[in-house]
């Protein structure tokens, strides 16, 4: 049984969520003062305002921790995007940087002028990881201006020898997350730009790294979506013991223009865009599960790298999203991982825009296997549960393949084909996951 919470607890909590209303702290008592500036800095509270308020008051014990944690002022220049504004102040109180962030791309066309070009605001201030498709044969055409890396099939193949084929067409970004080092991931495909919202461009790296940046909250439901972003909190009734949520380690966003429907539907709509941007974030519930795309995400590579990886391939699978199964397994599985080891998952923004590609009637021959498979894929990752041993992403990532060898494997050979590539990845993770990059 959760022991109840005391009444200060209850106390400091509420005004963690009310600081904004405080003009003086100075007559709260060290202790609870400290103890204060502590929980709102796990709940993503601090910004400039609140760090004054905190440091007008000259306790010594508060001072030291401001200094110890390297909190303090950043003066940056003011970007063209009304999110990146917002973004820059809370990050440097949060003593985040742009050093702590790699953009992945996995290039599937050669030309990748305009996508640079149009993302050049956003990605300027970033190192930028590109990993070209092996199958392309064609030379990359990429502008200069970027602090980049570029990884390409003989780069793949001198790391992973035997095990190259598992970096095909959009796979061949998880070469990526392997060579990065950085707490921060965020991917995006080849194919998407950014999106607009009102006449400013939408930084969608700042949006995914303040989902994860702050808490999430997925063990009961907020319905006033996410209560840590601007202009939202949590409603009435919301249990007191668990407002100061999880952290959040996956964050998904969507896109505007071309939905991501599969090929079944995308035939019988061929017409139909999406052309509502939605404000709004919420944490995905505890247990519940969904249908990750990689077009658009971004994860704490600390927490969950390991659990984001390629396995589920289709006989005959096309190069196009909608062709092919790979990242719905693939969000099954870290899903499954945020789940078990209390992460959070957070769904909506940032947008961005997705162009036309592919025709959808072609994609339905190479896509109805998948289609039949969900049918068995769904009823086993609801029913997962990893032993309590368990702690490390990879350690999750073995065990539930070891769970699709046994209640999977005999249904259909892909099932056991994908058993064998997740402990693949998982060994080529602890070899070359960590320490010196293996490039």
């Amino acid at each position: 049984m959760r022991t109840p919470a005391s009444l200060l607890s209850l106390a400091v909590d509420t005004a963690v969520l009310n600081l904004s209303h405080f003009s003086d702290l100075s007559a709260l008592p060290d202790h609870i003062l400290l103890d204060l500036f502590v929980k709102t800095l796990k709940a993503g509270k601090l910004n400039e305002k609140i760090l004054n308020l905190f440091m007008s008051t000259g306790k010594d014990e508060v001072l030291s921790v401001i200094q110890a944690l390297n909190i303090r002022h950043v003066f940056t220049p003011v970007l063209p995007t009304r999110c990146s504004e917002k973004f820059l102040s809370k990050m440097s109180v949060m003593n985040i940087k742009d050093s702590d962030v790699d953009i992945v791309i996995g290039a599937l066309q050669s030309d990748l002028t305009a996508f640079m070009n149009e993302w050049r605001p956003i990605f300027s201030r970033f190192h930028v990881i590109i990993v070209k498709d092996p199958d392309l044969n064609e030379e990359l055409n990429i502008p200069e201006g970027f602090n980049l890396d570029i990884y390409t099939k003989s780069h793949i193949e001198s790391v992973m020898g035997s095990n190259s084929a598992l970096f095909s067409g959009y796979s061949c970004r998880y070469f990526g997350f392997i060579v990065s080092r950085k707490k921060y991931i965020v991917a995006l495909d080849d194919d998407c730009v950014p999106a607009e919202n009102k006449g400013f461009m939408v930084d969608a790296v700042a949006d995914h790294i303040m989902n994860l940046a702050t808490p999430a909250t997925p063990f009961f439901f907020n319905t006033l979506y996410d209560p840590y972003r601007e202009g939202a909190d949590f409603v009435r009734g919301y249990p007191f013991s668990l407002r100061n949520g999880v952290p959040c380690a996956l964050s998904s966003g969507l896109w505007l223009n071309l939905a991501d429907y599969d090929a079944p539907t995308q035939a019988l709509k061929p017409g139909e865009r999406n052309s509502r941007f939605v404000d709004a974030v919420m944490t995905v519930p505890a247990r519940t599960m969904m249908p990750i795309s990689g077009i658009n995400i971004a994860f704490d590579r600390e927490a969950v790298g390991p659990a984001l990886l390629p396995a589920l391939k289709l006989a005959g699978e096309g190069k196009l999203r909608w062709e092919t199964m790979e990242d719905i397994w693939s969000g099954m599985c870290v899903k499954v991982t945020c789940d078990h080891l209390q992460l959070g998952v957070k769904s909506g923004l940032p947008y961005v825009w997705r162009k036309d590609r592919g025709n959808a009637i072609e994609s339905l021959k190479k896509e109805w296997e998948g289609v039949k498979l969900m049918e068995e894929v769904l009823p086993f990752f609801q029913s997962l549960s990893l032993s309590a041993t368990t702690t490390k992403p990879e350690d999750c990532v073995a065990e539930i393949a070891i769970e699709v060898k046994q209640k999977l494997g005999p249904l259909d050979a892909v099932f056991d084909r994908a058993a064998d590539s997740m402990l693949m990845w998982v060994k080529i993770w602890r070899q070359f996951g960590s320490g010196p990059p293996p490039l």
